[in-house]
């Protein structure tokens, strides 16, 4: 799979003298025209790709799809392609580790316009948390501007907007 990109937190100066947890997890790029499946999380005012951590052990497409599931109540899952891998190196927030480096498998699929139930995760439902298809530009836009203007915006967001764009410009 094609490497997209590799972002390191500015708070992250010489990765030798942290511990690193390593994180790996899938993206699920969902496109019908210009619009996108996205998850849309109150919390952060933001936009993300549905998708998340792997299990140990899990294969990466069993993961995505399990993702893609959960998190938007997908149907019919199918046509799953390869996109990229975009890596990340941040500040990680629990005392067994400094730094987190997340590979994140993305990949393209085909889902039924029409979704069914979410299984969301406690804290997924208290960062309010709900799946949207919006047109893809509108996303960029409103992520652009949260990153601009918000005080809540969370570390994703610039790896989100990062992967819409590319989106953008590579698919439509």
């Amino acid at each position: 799979m094609r490497h997209l990109q590799t972002a390191v937190h500015p708070d992250v100066e010489r990765l030798s003298q942290y511990t690193v947890l390593q994180r790996k997890a899938t993206r699920a790029i969902v496109i019908d025209g210009e619009d996108i499946l996205m998850l849309y999380t109150e919390r952060y005012h933001d936009y993300t790709l549905p998708g998340g951590g792997l299990d140990d052990g899990e294969d990466v497409l069993a993961g995505l799809v399990r993702e893609l599931e959960e998190e938007t109540g997908a149907k019919n899952i199918h046509s799953i392609k390869p996109y990229g891998i975009y890596e990340e190196f941040r500040p990680w927030y629990k005392n067994d580790f400094d730094v987190m480096h997340m590979i994140s498998y993305c990949y393209t699929c085909k889902i039924d316009r029409e979704l069914g139930n979410t299984k969301f995760e406690d804290y997924e439902i208290r960062n309010g948390m709900e799946p949207r298809w919006i047109n893809i530009h509108q996303a960029i836009a409103h992520n652009e501007k949260t990153i601009l203007e918000s005080p809540k915006k969370g570390m994703s967001i610039e790896r989100e907007t990062y992967l819409l764009r590319l989106i953008a410009q590579e698919m439509l």
